[in-house]
């Protein structure tokens, strides 16, 4: 297992931030894909500050409101997103090797796709296939401008518009209910504006899951830069509309509402119009859907996510236990601990979709270096945000309070919240590396382990150490992930049995 450890995490480290191919294509993937990360947070607190404009009211309306509709999105986006970008990637690897194949009139030797690759892709129509095998340089020319067949792209699009009418039907029909749940109480005087935000906002559901099943299909062409123009012209169309509606037009925060389902929309028909000029999405058959495939692993990665926002959910509720100024602390804390991890899953899209890509290929070489680069590039942007964070979070955090106390409890958390930033971003780019194998299963079931394990940790370290053992409980909870990243390629399991042989005596 050492000697595994040593091949896969410490090879090339010399060559960390080196400008070759590799590292190029990892930039060009992980910098666009960060920054549309980033622009989504950053227009949600514009938009944040016109509605604060309003009334006290009203923000800690729409507040509860945003977070529902986080929470519900949050179940179906990371699985549908993810699914998407690792099959449109070895979709598209599996189009280009056979139009190579049949361009020089032979097939590939090492190319051999598994049984589940031809199940996914039944017939790979090359656009090269012609009862002559001599191609004149025009013929080339016109097949590179042929729109690409893409089943997956197809599947990820129907699921996508299902889920999004799904998601926007419960929360219009349930918006009170689930309010109710939430603390907001029919006599309260935040449930009108509450409600009727969240049910102006759930409109735009089916443009959020069809819009963010294309950014997935964009990412596993390795195209993060289409997606990030797309978010930033919407975002910058809600940050516009936000005052034409609130203020000019008097709609209050169903203006606030109302831009962000028309910047939503926005996105969606630039994505669509971009990608309909790349993607046939008229498959030649139902059943190169594949809908059972994606179904499969969407719902393995949903119990991923649920046992993560479980986690996390329980971590807060345990401070809100000890009361209102542990709750504050703590949710100063956790925002920045989840903001940092936007730059890691940066890194994280760039490992999927290479990986993904040269898994199809068997290019094993390729696979183990792209893992071992992007996970140094992430202990060491965790090391960068550990000396940030430790030096600016004292200063910076009384932008978010004045109160004392909250300050004090602040001070408390801030050493987790920056030391433990390393192992937080190989945690993320171990779930992308791990998706990018198409290793789903071990994926879901890892983290299923680690959330029973965590949530003890939680109980027994909250009821022991209090506020100080709720950061305990979540660096192991962390760690533990870390761990079980490591330990999938550490013992060369599943995708990775390859480096068992590679390690033999005489095929090194």
């Amino acid at each position: 297992m050492g000697m595994i450890i040593n091949f896969a995490f410490f090879k090339g480290i010399r060559n960390i931030f080196r400008k070759d191919e590799l590292g190029l294509e990892i930039a060009q993937i992980a910098l666009p894909a960060t920054l549309a990360l980033a622009a989504d947070p950053l227009a949600s607190l514009v938009d944040t500050a016109f509605i604060g404009h309003i009334g006290p009211v009203e923000l800690a309306a729409v507040g509860v409101s945003i977070a529902v509709f986080n929470q519900v999105s949050r179940i179906t986006i990371f699985p549908l997103v993810s699914v998407t970008t690792s099959f449109v990637a070895e979709e598209d690897a599996i189009g280009r090797l056979t139009a190579e194949a049949h361009e020089d009139g032979k097939l590939e030797k090492d190319f051999a796709p598994n049984e589940e690759m031809e199940k996914l892709i039944p017939q790979v129509e090359s656009p090269r296939k012609t009862s002559s095998l001599t191609h004149t340089s025009t013929q080339r020319a016109e097949v590179a401008h042929e729109r690409k067949h893409i089943p997956s792209a197809s599947s990820a699009l129907v699921i996508g518009s299902v889920l999004g009418l799904i998601q926007a039907l419960f929360l219009i029909l349930a918006a009170k209910p689930i309010l109710n749940y939430m603390g907001v109480k029919s006599d309260s005087p935040m449930i009108k504006p509450a409600q009727q935000y969240l049910t102006l906002r759930s409109l735009g559901a089916p443009a959020l899951l069809l819009s963010l099943a294309m950014q997935g299909i964009f990412r596993g062409f390795k195209d993060t830069k289409t997606p990030f123009y797309a978010t930033v012209v919407g975002d910058l169309a809600n940050m516009i509309l936000d005052p034409i509606f609130i203020f000019v037009l008097r709609l209050g925060i169903s203006g606030a509402a109302i831009a962000h389902v028309i910047s939503q929309y926005l996105i969606c028909l630039i994505l669509f119009w971009k990608l309909i000029e790349q993607v046939d999405l008229l498959p030649p058959s139902f059943k190169d859907l594949q809908f059972g495939r994606f179904l499969k692993n969407g719902f393995l990665l949903m119990v991923r996510v649920i046992a993560v926002t479980f986690c996390v959910t329980l971590a807060a509720s345990l401070a809100a236990r000890q009361g209102s100024t542990s709750m504050a602390a703590f949710q100063v804390c956790l925002q920045v601990w989840l903001t940092t991890s936007l730059l890691a899953d940066g890194l994280a899209v760039a490992a999927q979709t290479i990986l993904a890509s040269a898994f199809v290929k068997k290019d094993y070489h390729k696979a183990t270096t792209t893992a071992s680069r992007v996970l140094q590039l992430g202990f060491v942007l965790g090391l960068v945000l550990s000396v940030i964070l430790l030096v600016g979070l004292p200063f910076s955090s009384r932008l978010f309070t004045k109160d004392l106390s909250v300050l004090q409890l602040i001070s408390v958390g801030i050493p987790f919240v920056a030391v433990t930033q390393p192992i937080n971003a190989l945690a993320f780019v171990f779930d992308g590396i791990n998706y990018g194998a198409a290793d789903f299963a071990y994926s879901a079931y890892s983290m299923v382990s680690v959330a029973v394990l965590s949530i003890l940790c939680l109980f027994m370290l909250s009821s022991s150490h209090g506020y100080v053992g709720i950061w305990v409980a979540l660096t192991i909870y962390m760690s533990l992930r870390t761990f079980a990243g490591f330990l999938r390629i550490g013992i060369g399991m599943g995708p990775w049995s390859f480096l068992k042989a590679r390690l033999l005596p005489g095929n090194q």
